[in-house]
Parts: structure tokens; C-alpha cells; sequence
């Protein structure tokens, strides 16, 4: 049996979307990195506009759950891959995913036992925060502020 999240998590990752700057978020699952909510740009872009040979047969599973398309409203799509591509929510999923894998690997090298509580990279054009959970990544992908 699916559980529904609580209404007041759903209030919560709205007011978070409604946000300035925030670009989209996303929940995944711990488990396997497949995609449980989206908002924003990822939201919309869930094709790329040309295949990309590093995805096929690769895609995140999806488990059912409908997404928000809702979009920020600013339109600085900061997704386009190469060759006028936009990256897909499956695609930034998986990367994500194998990111705080790594993450984990190397807090867990450094000392043992130790584990991730947040990741924040930023980029020059944006800024990513993971929050890990036992069953959960949050993941909000925001405009940068400027230096």
C-alpha cells in the first residue's frame, strides 16, 4: 500500500518552490534514486529533445506518483546539455543519486560510522542542496547569488 504524503509536507515543498530563485525540487527515494515528486523546470522537461546514448536503457523508475509542473517565474533554464539538449528530471535524478553515494563513501573513508547530513555544491550558475534522509533525498536546485 502507497502512502500519501502528509499535507503539510506537500504545504512545505510548495512554499519552498514558491521560493525566488529556486529553480526545481525534487524528492527521491533513497533506496533506488526514483523520482517521488518534482517541481519546476525539471518538472516540465521530462524528454530530452534528442536521445542521449548515455540514457538509453538507463532510465530512473517512476513509481506512479504524479509530478507538479509548476515553473518559477523566471526563465533561466539552466538544464540544456550539450547540443541544445535539456537534461531530463531522470537524468538530474541519477546524478544526484550517484553523487550523495559518494558522498556517503567518502564520509564513511574519512571516519567510520560518519555519514552525510547535507550537501551543497555550487556551481556559477547555481547551487544544489541535497538533504539525505533514511528514506529520502530533498534536492532543490536554486539560482547562485552573485558574489
Amino acid at each position: 500500500m502507497v502512502q500519501s504524503a502528509p499535507t503539510s509536507t506537500l504545504e512545505n515543498l510548495a512554499r519552498l518552490a514558491a521560493k525566488p530563485g529556486v529553480q526545481s525540487t525534487l524528492v527521491l527515494s533513497t533506496s533506488d534514486g526514483s523520482i517521488i515528486k518534482s517541481t519546476g523546470l525539471l518538472a516540465e522537461s521530462a524528454i530530452p529533445s534528442s536521445p542521449d546514448p548515455s540514457l538509453v536503457g538507463k532510465a530512473a523508475p517512476q513509481d506512479g506518483k504524479a509530478s507538479s509542473t509548476t515553473l518559477p517565474s523566471n526563465s533561466n533554464n539552466l538544464y540544456e546539455g550539450g547540443e541544445g539538449r535539456t537534461k531530463s528530471a531522470e537524468h538530474v535524478a541519477r546524478m544526484v543519486f550517484n553523487f550523495v553515494a559518494a558522498a556517503k563513501d567518502f564520509a564513511e573513508g574519512m571516519e567510520k560510522g560518519d555519514d552525510t547530513k547535507l550537501l551543497r555544491m555550487r556551481t556559477r550558475k547555481q547551487e544544489i542542496v541535497i538533504v539525505p534522509d533514511s528514506k529520502y533525498l530533498l534536492v532543490v536546485i536554486q539560482d547562485a547569488p552573485s558574489a
